[in-house]
């Protein structure tokens, strides 16, 4: 059974800055891709960065040049998020698939004030 646990959410003020970890535990062969997604109240889940095995990178637009997606090892990713603005307010989930499993975090919370 793979779990992912994130960690690093918390509150701060536009323009502030957030680190977001995920560790993945338990039997894990390989994962294609790790992601991070957001969900805002009354807004549906978005894949707000996603990074392959490959290498491959793409973010959604609206965090573009403020967020970063990294990977240090096959169970472990990342997002550093910069220049925070209100609109980032969500709960973020961490978020691993292999060819026939999908896992997810129990998410953690951005809070951004103006």
């Amino acid at each position: 059974q793979v779990q992912l646990m994130e960690s690093g959410g918390g509150s701060v003020q536009a323009g502030g800055s957030l680190r977001l970890s995920c560790a993945a535990s338990g039997i894990i062969f390989s994962f294609n891709t790790m992601a991070w997604y957001r969900q805002a109240p009354g807004k549906q889940r978005e894949l707000v960065a996603i990074k392959s095995n490959g290498g491959n990178i793409n973010y959604v637009e609206s965090v573009k040049g403020r967020f970063t997606i990294s990977r240090d090892n096959a169970t472990k990713v990342y997002l550093q998020m910069n220049n925070l603005k209100p609109e980032d307010t969500a709960v973020y989930y961490c978020n691993a698939k292999t060819v026939t499993n999908n896992y997810w975090g129990q998410g953690t919370q951005v809070t951004v004030s103006s």
